[in-house]
């Protein structure tokens, strides 16, 4: 790893020998902090929260075996170099047990200490990156599924952008999958191989989302017992992705605005600015220009977040990529419980194509989960499937696929047809009612009928 930036702290009762340390590790670009004692140390790991110690073993007030053990006690998971004059094998095995990373022996060797500087930080990034990973594998990282039109085109656009350091803004009803987008623009991006870290923006309290995004010192508030990095802190190099952003804080508004236009922070209750190197994602199924007009949401934030937005599209609107959606939730679901379920009958399908869907791609993905678990065969039911009663209904409605209906755009315009009709039927014509038993807006039903009525040669169905 190149240490260039890193903070490290030099343990030292000597001054000679902490001075001869500072110009070595300044020299492989290091940021240096100094004590000479344990005690002084201590505090300054909890202020300066610094990624590597060096540390002298023979030190007055608090001796370094204790400062280890001090540190081991508090929790902090800091790499640490023993380095004395005094050394021995045994001693260098008993600094070992008590959290000790590597032992080097004054004098010490320039290229020895730079080898072992070198390995310890990579330790450290590991440790971090794989606390990162466990977190994104754990919110779920999906593939981007769908070739409907509006799907290649989000896909464009993101793809465009990927490779770019511009912030991206994620537009769309909840559910739709801009998480997922966001995972993708970032695999996509020169970043891949830095963290990727989420924050939900509403998740959280005020207080508990501030420490989340950019940390806090020792102390700062109640149950502060230790220095904590934020998500900005730990994502260097990386990509944060703000869900939810639209609910994040007035207060805390303008801190991200600074993070945005400086690159820089203080922890909560610190006062020395961290640079970080970040990319933005954030999301939102809100109207953010409305909030900036109610006065809720920053204009300067929302032009900073709004350098490239794209919207993503309801699954109501991208029927056609339900089969593909299905088959990926089925193999998915079926692996993670052990079941041997390969796909969906005919007729599940026709009800799954036949629902609105308000929940978008999370409804459906937890209606497969459900039916994986109940199926008792290999193929999903209509049984197995818990649907609205009027989904049955208009689906029932709906055309066989025969040889005469190939044309799957063509099939799914049948389906929507016989499914309008039939709930206006169902409803005797009254479209509040029939909006609701479809599950969906009656200002979405009037523009179906609409279309409808343009499509059947320009004359309206009498049954409407």
């Amino acid at each position: 790893m190149d240490p260039t930036g890193a903070r490290v702290l030099i343990v030292d009762d000597d001054a000679a020998s902490r001075r001869l340390l500072e110009v070595r590790l300044r020299a492989l670009g290091c940021d240096v902090a100094m004590a000479s004692d344990g005690r002084e140390a201590l505090a300054a790991v909890h202020h300066e929260a610094p990624a590597l110690m060096l540390l002298d073993l023979q030190m007055p007030r608090m001796a370094g075996m204790d400062l280890l053990r001090a540190l081991r006690r508090d929790g902090f998971d800091l790499p640490v170099i023993v380095v004395t004059a005094h050394g021995s094998i045994e001693t260098a095995v008993e600094a070992m047990k008590e959290g000790a990373h590597d032992f080097i022996p004054k004098p010490f060797d320039p290229k020895h200490l730079e080898i072992v500087v070198r390995k310890a930080l990579e330790r450290k990034q590991l440790v971090e990156s794989n606390q990162l990973l466990r977190e994104a594998l754990a919110a779920g990282m999906l593939d981007i599924i769908g070739e409907s039109p509006p799907m290649r085109r989000a896909m464009e656009v993101a793809r465009k952008v990927a490779g770019t350091n511009s912030t991206v803004l994620l537009l769309g009803e909840s559910g739709t999958g801009k998480e997922v987008f966001s995972h993708a623009i970032h695999r996509w991006s020169p970043r891949h191989d830095q963290p990727f870290v989420i924050v939900n923006c509403v998740a959280l309290s005020e207080q508990l989302l501030e420490s989340e995004l950019f940390g806090h010192e020792k102390g700062a508030f109640t149950g502060a017992h230790q220095t904590k990095k934020g998500k900005f802190e730990l994502a260097h190099g990386g990509t944060v992705f703000l869900d939810e952003i639209g609910d994040m804080p007035a207060a805390l508004q303008s801190k991200l605005l600074r993070v945005l236009q400086d690159h820089t922070f203080e922890r909560v209750g610190g006062t020395r600015p961290i640079h970080t190197d970040i990319r933005v994602i954030a999301a939102t199924n809100r109207d953010l220009e409305k909030a900036v007009r109610d006065g809720r949401f920053r204009e300067d934030l929302f032009y900073r977040l709004n350098v490239v937005s794209i919207t993503l599209p309801p699954l109501r609107d991208r029927k056609e990529d339900i089969p593909a959606l299905v088959e990926h939730f089925v193999a998915c679901y079926a692996a993670e419980t052990k079941k041997s379920v390969r796909g969906v009958a005919r007729g599940a399908m026709a009800l799954l194509a036949a629902h609105a869907w308000p929940g978008n791609i999370r409804e459906l993905a937890n209606a497969i989960e459900r039916a994986v678990v109940l199926c008792a065969g290999d193929q999903i039911g209509p049984g197995d499937l818990s649907l609205p009663e009027a989904v049955r209904a208009t689906a029932a409605a709906a055309p066989e696929i025969t040889a005469a209906v190939r044309d799957y755009h063509a099939q799914m315009r049948a389906y929507k047809k016989a499914i309008i009709k039939a709930a206006m039927h169902q409803a005797e014509g009254n479209q509040t009612k029939a909006a609701a038993l479809l599950g969906i807006q009656r200002t979405y039903l009037v523009k179906l009928l609409r279309t409808r009525r343009t499509s059947d040669s320009g004359s309206p169905d009498s049954s409407e």
